[in-house]
Formats: C-alpha cells, sequence, structure tokens
C-alpha cells in the first residue's frame, strides 16, 4: 500500500490556465498552427523523398528538421488540445505516458542543435571545399551524419530520463502544460543532486557544442569569402548561411526564453508559454524559410501551381 502511495502511477498535469473567455481563442490558435505544422513539415519530407532533384545532401539533412519537428509536435500538440477543453481535475496523465512524452520533448530540443550542427557542417563543405563536396558528403557521409545527430541526441537523453526514473514519486501534481525532465523529478522526495549536475553538464556540453560549431564554420566561411573575393562566391554563401543561421538563431532563442523564465519564478505562465511555443515558432518557421530560399522547391511549387492553372484554364474553355 506504501509503494502505490509514493509511487502513484497516475499523475495530474497543471496544463495552461487560461480564462474562460480566452480558452477557445488560445484552443484554435493552437489548433491552426499545429495543423500548420503538419502539412508544411509531412509536404516537405514528401517533396525531398518524392522529387528525385531534391536527392542532395543538403536536403537530406533538412528532411531530418523536419521530421523532427512533426515529432516534437505530434507529442505535445494533440494532448495539450485535450487538455485545454477539459476541467484541470481530469487533466491525468499515466507515469509511463508522461516519461514517453518527456522522453520524446527532449529528444525533439537535443536534435535541433544536432541536426543544426551536421548542416552547417554541410554549409562549411560546400562553401570552402566546393571543388570536394560531391567526394566529402556523400550519400554514406550524410547517413552517418544523421545517424550521429539522432544516436547522440538519443544517448543524451536515455541518460538525462533514466537518472529520473530511478527516483521514487511522493507528489503527483506536473506543474507543466506537458511532461519534461524536470517536471518528472521534482515529483520525488530524494535528493536529486545527481539529476541537477548532469541535468546542467548535458545543457552546457550541448549548448557549447552547437554555438562553437557555428561560430567556427561560419568563422572559417567568412575568412574564405574575404580572401578569395569572389562575387558569385560571395552570392552564393549569402543565400546558402543566410537561411541556416535564420533557423538556427530561431531555435537557439525560442529555447533560450524558457531557459531564462526558470530564473524568475513570477513569470511562470509567461514560461509556460514559450516552452509551448518553442514547439510551434521553429515548426512553422522552418519550412517556410527554408521553402522561400530554395530555389530547387520553388521551382517545383511553381511548376505544380501553373501545371494546375494551366489544366484550370483547358477544362474552363471545354465547357
Amino acid at each position: 500500500m506504501e509503494n502505490y502511495t509514493y509511487n502513484s502511477f497516475t499523475l495530474q498535469l497543471e496544463g495552461l490556465k487560461v480564462s474562460d473567455d480566452s480558452k477557445y481563442p488560445v484552443f484554435l490558435f493552437f489548433l491552426f498552427s499545429y495543423s500548420f505544422i503538419m502539412f508544411a513539415n509531412v509536404g516537405i519530407v514528401v517533396l525531398i523523398c518524392t522529387q528525385k532533384s531534391l536527392h542532395q545532401p543538403l536536403y537530406l539533412l533538412f528532411c531530418s528538421l523536419s521530421i523532427n519537428d512533426i515529432l516534437g509536435n505530434s507529442n505535445m500538440m494533440p494532448r495539450l488540445l485535450a487538455d485545454m477543453l477539459l476541467p484541470p481535475s481530469e487533466r491525468l496523465i499515466s507515469y509511463y505516458e508522461c516519461v514517453v512524452q518527456a522522453f520524446i520533448i527532449h529528444m525533439f530540443a537535443t536534435a535541433s542543435h544536432t541536426v543544426l550542427m551536421i548542416m552547417s557542417f554541410d554549409r562549411y563543405v560546400a562553401i570552402c571545399n566546393p571543388l570536394r563536396y560531391a567526394t566529402i558528403m556523400t550519400k554514406t557521409m550524410v547517413i552517418k551524419l544523421t545517424v550521429s545527430a539522432w544516436g547522440v541526441a538519443f544517448v543524451l537523453v536515455g541518460i538525462l530520463l533514466g537518472l529520473t526514473i530511478r527516483l521514487n514519486r511522493c507528489r503527483t501534481l506536473i506543474s507543466n502544460p506537458f511532461c519534461d525532465n524536470a517536471s518528472l523529478f521534482k515529483l520525488s522526495c530524494e535528493s536529486v543532486f545527481i539529476n541537477n549536475v548532469y541535468g546542467l553538464t548535458f545543457s552546457v556540453v550541448l549548448l557549447t557544442a552547437s554555438i562553437g560549431s557555428v561560430v567556427l564554420t561560419y568563422s572559417k566561411i567568412t575568412a574564405v569569402c574575404l580572401t578569395r573575393k569572389n562575387k558569385s562566391l560571395n552570392s552564393k554563401a549569402l543565400k546558402t548561411c543566410s537561411t541556416h543561421l535564420c533557423l538556427y538563431l530561431i531555435m537557439f532563442f525560442s529555447g533560450m526564453i524558457p531557459i531564462a523564465l526558470h530564473r524568475f519564478p513570477q513569470y511562470i505562465y509567461q514560461r509556460k508559454v514559450s516552452s509551448i511555443l518553442f514547439h510551434i515558432i521553429p515548426g512553422s518557421l522552418n519550412p517556410v524559410i527554408y521553402g522561400v530560399q530554395s530555389t530547387e522547391i520553388r521551382k517545383f511549387l511553381s511548376n505544380i501551381f501553373q501545371s494546375k492553372r494551366i489544366f484550370t484554364i483547358t477544362f474552363n474553355r471545354s465547357f
């Protein structure tokens, strides 16, 4: 009986507290955002997979980013939307479901960094070693880089959650709109010193490697552009690198805001909203930014719309 009391397998999610007047507008905003994220990212994945002209390292790596956005938002948004329509007392979740959700949440956040890190390496090779690009960025290399990005995220997050599930629980309230590692180990009355040390080390190592790789690659790209003084090279570098840098900055600042707000308990509601927006903003903007910047994707979409327009005109004339 004591084990059952202190290790309950039914947890309660605090969810997002919104007034009755704003509940449905907020619900519709999240629903529209989730629908757009799924439509845009699934479309990008299908487009890249089905079009041979897009079977290039850059697009295959970007495909991983879209898959990550799909998994991250599908893991959180449906549950969040359902809980918004329920009273707080009925927002229940099983412990195992909560652990799985937390694992995918942290996989999403970690893979956002690791995938963009390997994309920065791809841009470095394309700009600084254009003649060797085809020999370096082979299909085998792309597979190795992709497996490494997801594998590192899987191992790091696996250890993070492994340290948490070993703890006994004496509380049942998750004071968050969704389950994450911090919310889970706060359910314990045992010492979480090891969890805090590993979590801090994990965050510092990931952010240092992420920021360091981007700064290093872009410094070398800048140095190459300044020394060669080639207008076509500079134009190519500006076009390709600006897209990647824009994606990275969106992801970085969307993730840093909720981390910074952890320092200010009085802004708990703002922290909850920002943690949700960390999933929504990059997931919505990534396919749009890459779709606008990519010549190949723009051409393909233009051809589709032009074909539909010609078909519509021909169909109308026939009648």
